[in-house]
Formats: C-alpha cells, sequence, structure tokens
C-alpha cells in the first residue's frame, strides 16, 4: 500500500498540480462539465484505437504451480562505472538454466518509487515466466530487473521525485556496465536480437527512451503505463524508416482506466501515422500492477520469436 501510494504521489508530481491530477481542472467560460476518470493523471478521452490487442490473462497465470520446473532468483552486484560504485540487480534464471546453453535477455525495469525487487514483489515475473515456459508459451529466457535510478544513493527514500533526474542516465549505466557485466557472468546471446527492454511506469518511459535511441542494442521494446519522461514521439522515433527495419517488436499498453494513458496514446498515434509496426493494448485496468503483471505475461510470450510464432 505505501508502495503505490508513493508511485501515486510522484506521479502526480511529474503531471501537474494536484487538482489537474485528480482530473478537477478549471474550465473556460462557456465549457460543459464533463465527468472525470482515472484518479491522478488528468482526464482520459478514449478513441477507437484504444482498445485490448489480446484477451485478458487467464486465471492463476501469476500463481505458483506444482508440478512444474521453476527457475532462480539471485541478487547479483555489479561495479558502475558511470555512477562509481557497486549496484545491485535482481537475475531470474529459468528452469534448467546451463552454461551449456545460450539465453536471451530481458531488461526489465521498474517505477519511480521502487528499485530493483519492485517487480518480485508486486509482479512475480519468476512466477510468470515459469508457468509459460513449462506451457511452451514463452522461450526460456534471463530477467534482470535492476536498479533505474543511477545515482550512488539509489533508494528512493522519502522524496523519490528528487530522484527523477537519476533515471534519465540510467542509459549509461545499463549500456556501460551492466549488459557487459551479465554477459560476463551469465550464459547469454549477445546479438540485439536477443536482448530486450521493457519497463513499468518511469521504467516504461525509460524502456523507450533507451530502446529506441539503442536500436543497435535492443530489437524489442516495451512500455507499460509509460510516464511522462517518455520522450516526445518524433524524438523517440525521428527515423521510421529505420525503426521499421530494426525493430522486431515494439509494444505499448495501458489501463483504461490510468490518467496516464495520453502519453503512450500519442507515442502511438505518431507510430501509426508513420507506419511504424506496434502493438497497442488498452485494458480494463489503472495505474498498477494488474495492469503491469498482465503487459509482462503478454510481452514475455512474443519476445525472441520469429514473426508469426
Amino acid at each position: 500500500m505505501k508502495q503505490k501510494l508513493l508511485h501515486l504521489l510522484v506521479l502526480t508530481a511529474l503531471t501537474g498540480s494536484l487538482a489537474f491530477a485528480q482530473g478537477q481542472t478549471t474550465p473556460s467560460a462557456g465549457d460543459t462539465p464533463r465527468p472525470r476518470r482515472g484518479g491522478f493523471g488528468g482526464p482520459i478521452e478514449l478513441g477507437p484505437d484504444d482498445k485490448a490487442a489480446f484477451p485478458d490473462a487467464p486465471s492463476g497465470f501469476d500463481q505458483a504451480r506444482e508440478g512444474i520446473a521453476h527457475g532462480k532468483l539471485e541478487m547479483v552486484e555489479y561495479d558502475s562505472r558511470s555512477v562509481g560504485n557497486k549496484r545491485k540487480a535482481l537475475v531470474y534464471t529459468p528452469p534448467g538454466y546451463s552454461a551449456d546453453q545460450k539465453y536471451p535477455v530481458l531488461y526489465l525495469l521498474h517505477g519511480i518509487g521502487g528499485d530493483e525487487e519492485e517487480w518480485r514483489r508486486g509482479g512475480q515475473p519468476n512466477v510468470i515466466l515459469d508457468n509459460l515456459i513449462a506451457d511452451r508459451k514463452a522461450v526460456p529466457m534471463i530477467i534482470v530487473m535492476p536498479n533505474g535510478r543511477a545515482q550512488a544513493d539509489d533508494r528512493a527514500g522519502s522524496n523519490a521525485m528528487a530522484t527523477a533526474p537519476a533515471f534519465g542516465v540510467f542509459d549509461q549505466d545499463l549500456l556501460g556496465s551492466l549488459i557487459p557485466f551479465i554477459q560476463a557472468k551469465y550464459s547469454v546471446k549477445t546479438d540485439r536480437e536477443s536482448r530486450a527492454l521493457a519497463g513499468l511506469s518511469m521504467g516504461g518511459g525509460q524502456s523507450l527512451n533507451f530502446g529506441l535511441g539503442n536500436l543497435d542494442t535492443f530489437a524489442w521494446v516495451g512500455g507499460f503505463s509509460s510516464a511522462p519522461n517518455t520522450k516526445p514521439a518524433a524524438e523517440l522515433v525521428p527515423d521510421p524508416e529505420k525503426a521499421k527495419s530494426q525493430l522486431k517488436l515494439l509494444y505499448l499498453s495501458c489501463g483504461n482506466k490510468d490518467g496516464l494513458i495520453r502519453i503512450s496514446q500519442r507515442v502511438h498515434a505518431y507510430l501509426k501515422e508513420n507506419g511504424v509496426p506496434h502493438i497497442w493494448h488498452v485494458d480494463e485496468h489503472a495505474h498498477d500492477f494488474q495492469h503491469w503483471k498482465k503487459a509482462l505475461f503478454q510481452f514475455s510470450q512474443l519476445i525472441f520469436k520469429p514473426k508469426g510464432n
């Protein structure tokens, strides 16, 4: 509850005044008051494209199952050249992990109030992937959950909003230190088509910013309920033709009760206008882990596979 409240408070600050975040904008003369939905983040206006691309995740998709093989979670420390100290990341290795096999890697980022354990606490990606791998619906993969707050004291603290600038420079840590560390420690594939980047909220914005800005490194990119740190769409994809040729998958999702949906709507509209293939998925949730873990459930089934599989 405390973690969720922190997300709401910080994202309110990111999106403007408290009144706007509650949908209580001051109407101009002659305006007819309209109902507001979604709580924080501003009014929600849904269009014809704002609909589900997939059916709802089945019951039990995020529940640990008996009788199947399970992967492992390991907390690791790596030396960060850009930050100048040791940093932590939580790593999931799939069932049957072996140094005799090479695995693709998903780098999975948290929100502004979270840390390297937020996904485990709220989304249980290890459980979701164990189940999908057992059902042969996902490729066995390694998931790396780092701390996206690239500063010496990388805890959220009492004012997570003050740490926002550290999220903007995380790409230096990710590209310069974390990825090389993972490649040295684990048996992983190192080509761009074996590397994905995705995240929730602030981490969704990071994933779009850093993933689309480094298509020579990431071929699969996902933004779940991406926050206002997301760059304008024309900056994310300045060369649509290059994006078309390099992206294996661009996945955008948000809940229709999420006041931040307009961030992703704008990206979707630009991509559609410029003919950049992508998935735009809108479900019935708000800005919470009910949406994020279902987004991970869908995204992880699509990555590291040839099209049509």
